[in-house]
């Protein structure tokens, strides 16, 4: 290999087939070459799992100040509030954007645009554009269709990013002294092997961390991959105590992932314990009908005081008819589990399902390190704050993809060192892959045990204690045998887990999405969480 290599020919390697990971490539790919890795199946990705919408300001009676206060309350006082215009100003044309990509969203002759806009929790006006219930599913189909077809997109399915090229890896000591990204290494998990990939920028677009716990709304994909990545070449971490989680998915050893909608309690379903006992006017006066973070915790208090693994949301006495109509896919998804929720109640438990924070990232994606940017739920923008509203996820992922492609175009890279190949020269097969496993295991229902819902410094400190020692474990694996996908998840699950331990006790409060029974109070003013690495060159 040359001492360089010819930067125009290089690509822009992004890691991730979600939203965030397509707009980058959809807006790029016209002038630069593109490659889009995943580490499973190109259609697994939390995006198109999202059911709802994204946020659009089109009707005359809202305003981008509306959406700016709405993100704002939310958020729970850790909202940079220019983030939120900047996002809020774009969403717009976003909307656009995505209309015209060919995203069949729900129509409404009368509606702004065309469209059909509702509203959710969190909301002022109705200003969420949707795709009926499948929202994220609509949205992700058409944008890979497109990427699929556009000549100078790559799509890299079952290669995973192993680790970021950096300054550190290379051989020209003269290099080293500035950091930069140069490209990844990536596993082709089908013929096992490790290649390096000099690229003239690297795009995270990696989703969030919620397979760290034991129960999530997330997919197989959700492993903190590219927070993990960042991490460890030397970028800061914001806000990673953050963890939204769902009050209502299903509780089944067949689907572990499956939410069930809040709407369901909109329209009556009451939430019970085993007894059938109905426990939420205990916890708050507007009783299943509480904001999520407040039934969350309601069910966690009751599954801990009661050692119960569920309990059990009823809406048998919708009747069969109504819950048919209104919720059809929950009915079908319940009836081909074997559960009958016209007749049989529903076990729930809440589940991990956004991570409000990640790699701090500027309006433009870029991260601390040049040549490498970070696109959605990876990333902390400032946005979320201490607990996301509604929709702004998928409206995040365009604007700041859009900000991003934008940004790369105008920064070429001048020059490539020479980039050395993996060595795996000392590593063999690996003996014992259930060590993987069991570890895995233990690591998400350490999580959800000690840093979950609820929050104690004890509880923090005995998490943090078993994470260092899985950790240890899990690096002496890493570097005697050849990896696996289990084993990178793994060891970025572990980081992540770490990540969030440490921020959360480093909040001395209660606020928004981190409940600690050691500082229920709130401060009058508070701070984002930054973590900085130790190794960070700056």
């Amino acid at each position: 290999m040359p001492k360089t290599l010819a930067t125009d020919s290089l690509p822009v390697v992004i890691i991730g087939a979600g939203l965030a990971g397509l707009t980058v490539a959809l807006e790029l790919a016209d002038s630069r070459q593109v490659i889009i890795m995943a580490k499973r199946g190109l259609s697994e990705s939390a995006t198109a799992w999202a059911q709802g919408g994204i946020v659009g300001v089109l009707d005359q009676q809202d305003s981008v100040d509306a959406h700016v206060k709405d993100t704002v309350e939310a958020g729970a006082g850790l909202v940079v509030e220019s983030t939120a215009r900047y996002i809020a100003e774009r969403s717009a044309d976003a909307i656009d954007w995505l209309v015209d990509q060919g995203v069949p969203f729900t129509t409404d002759p009368q509606g702004p645009k065309g469209l059909h806009l509702t509203r959710e929790g969190g909301h002022s006006h109705r200003r969420i554009a949707h795709a009926a219930d499948a929202t994220g599913k609509a949205i992700h189909e058409v944008l890979l269709d497109k990427a699929k077809a556009h000549p100078n997109i790559q799509l890299f399915e079952r290669w995973m990013a192993l680790d970021l090229i950096t300054n550190r890896h290379l051989k020209d000591k003269q290099l080293k002294k500035s950091e930069r990204c140069y490209g990844v290494y990536a596993l082709n998990i089908s013929s096992g092997k490790i290649e390096a990939i000099p690229a003239s920028a690297v795009v995270l677009a990696t989703g969030g961390v919620g397979k760290v716990y034991r129960y999530t709304s997330n997919p197989e994909t959700a492993t903190g991959d590219g927070i993990a990545m960042a991490w460890r070449a030397g970028c800061r971490v914001g806000n990673m105590e953050f963890v939204q989680f769902h009050p209502t998915c299903l509780y089944h050893p067949q689907d572990r992932t499956f939410l069930i909608t809040e709407a369901l309690r909109g329209e009556g379903a009451q939430l019970k314990l085993p007894d059938g006992t109905r426990f939420m006017p205990n916890h708050d006066e507007r009783a299943e009908l509480a904001p999520r973070d407040i039934v969350a915790r309601a069910i966690d208090f009751e599954m801990k005081r009661l050692g119960l693994d569920y309990v059990l949301l009823d809406a048998t006495h919708l009747g069969e008819t109504f819950l048919k109509e209104h919720f059809p896919t929950i009915y079908a998804r319940c009836a081909a589990l074997g559960i009958d929720i016209a007749k049989q109640a529903i076990p729930v438990v809440p589940a991990a399902h956004y991570t409000c924070g990640g790699v701090v990232t500027d309006l433009e994606g870029k991260t601390d390190l040049p040549g490498l940017y970070a696109v959605g739920e990876a990333t902390y923008t400032g946005l979320h704050g201490a607990n996301r509203l509604a929709s702004n996820s998928l409206l995040e992922c365009v604007v700041i993809g859009k900000s991003a492609a934008a940004e790369i175009k105008q920064h070429p890279l001048k020059e490539m060192p020479e980039v050395p190949e993996w060595d795996e020269s000392r590593v063999e097969d690996a003996d014992e892959t259930v060590v993987i496993a069991h570890n895995w295991d233990e690591l998400r229902l350490l999580m959800w045990n000690y840093v979950g819902i609820v929050r104690t410094n004890r509880r923090l400190e005995r998490a943090l204690h078993r994470i260092e020692l899985l950790q240890s474990e899990v690096q002496e694996y890493y570097a005697n045998f050849r990896v696996t996908r289990d084993l990178l998840e793994l060891r970025n699950l572990l980081s992540c887990a770490e990540l969030i331990v440490r921020s959360a006790l480093m909040r001395k409060e209660s606020r928004g999405l981190h409940y600690s029974r050691d500082y229920p109070q709130s401060w009058t003013v508070s701070y984002p969480t930054i973590l900085t690495p130790i190794n960070r060159q700056s």
